[in-house]
């Protein structure tokens, strides 16, 4: 089978790689049909995420086709049309029981990190009754890809980690894919504010699309002041995971506020802890455990969201080359969302 390799820092391939088989009774092998490339991927093609090994098929996001299945697996059958959640569950450690699946014994984020991963045209996947979700037939497969990771990371570990609620400002630093999930998913909280910091003005229509109520590209400090009377937001969302977005969140958020760091950090951050330990702030970072799919799953059969709409560019899964090359230049070639396909 083909697939997207990484072979360390600024390499990657497609390539010819051994179609994945059965290892446990517990696995399903994947025929991939969509797939996506998230900002993480690049994180790990920059260095960022050393555990990635020299040789690992990347990619943890996609809606495939089950070819095999273990003995083990009882939920599923060979045809059935699947989402794949970008974090591995085990269902039965105590991490699990508790809820906290990014943090499973034998799973968490394993795909395209720890084992090959989605970007390729086959992919075993680990305890599949629990990491494995079954399509509605009628459900866009564009919108079903978005499911796998950045819409319940934007709900879970932005709009549920900040706390959004009824009336609350929010403001968002980073408009990218991950930024602007975050925007969808909490106006389900009905926030009276939600400001997009970014300084790409066509991710800032974006997101005036989706509902911001503010956008701000230059000077976000003074902007904010302005916005607020000088109290600041309820809650700042980090989408970018670099210092100086991290670092506007701590000089946005007002007393008794929450910062919902949603980026992934390559980097350490200058703490303000001389200036934040004084307004009973609460800063919460996070995983994404995906626990909230199925209720997404809902919400976009409803046509509560349409994630779909994140989706700029669209390749065949052997284009993937090209497309990394897009994504690479996001701000250049206007992309948020890329969508790779077999079909």
């Amino acid at each position: 089978m083909k697939a997207l390799v990484f072979n360390g820092p600024g390499k990657r391939n497609w390539e010819e790689r051994p179609r994945p088989t059965l290892q446990e009774p517990t696995d399903a092998v994947i025929r991939i049909t969509h797939t996506t490339i998230c900002g993480t991927d690049l994180h790990i093609l920059k260095g960022d995420v050393p555990a990635v090994e020299s040789g690992r098929i990347l990619g943890h996001e996609g809606v495939g086709v089950v070819e095999e299945i273990g003995e083990g697996v009882s939920n599923l059958r060979v045809g059935d049309e699947v989402l794949i959640s970008c974090i591995t569950s085990c269902g039965r450690c105590d991490y699990c029981k508790r809820g906290v699946y990014a943090h499973c014994r034998d799973g968490g984020w394993i795909l395209g990190h720890l084992i090959d991963g989605t970007q390729a045209e086959y992919v075993r996947i680990p305890h599949a009754d629990n990491s494995l979700y079954p399509l509605p037939e009628e459900m866009d497969r564009a919108a079903a890809v978005m499911l796998s990771d950045i819409l319940p990371t934007g709900h879970e570990i932005g709009a549920l980690n900040g706390e959004v609620k009824l009336g609350d400002s929010v403001a968002i630093v980073g408009a990218g894919p991950i930024g602007l999930a975050a925007l969808m998913t909490s106006r389900f909280y009905s926030p009276a504010q939600i400001i997009m910091i970014d300084p790409d003005e066509n991710r800032l229509k974006m997101a005036k699309q989706l509902g911001a109520t503010d956008t701000i590209a230059q000077d976000p400090l003074e902007a904010i002041d302005k916005l607020t009377g000088g109290e600041g937001v309820d809650v700042a969302m980090e989408a970018v995971g670099i210092p100086e977005t991290f670092d506007i969140c701590q000089r946005i958020v007002r007393p008794g506020g929450h910062i919902a760091n949603i980026g992934v950090h390559g980097k350490s951050v200058d703490f303000q802890l001389q200036d934040l330990w004084i307004k009973n702030i609460t800063l919460r970072t996070g995983l994404v455990n995906t626990d909230t799919i199925p209720v997404l799953m809902r919400v976009v059969e409803s046509g509560g969201v349409e994630p779909a709409g994140l989706v700029t560019h669209r390749f065949k899964l052997n284009e993937i080359e090209k497309a990394y090359d897009i994504f690479s230049e996001a701000a250049k070639e206007h992309a948020i969302k890329m969508l790779l396909t077999v079909e």
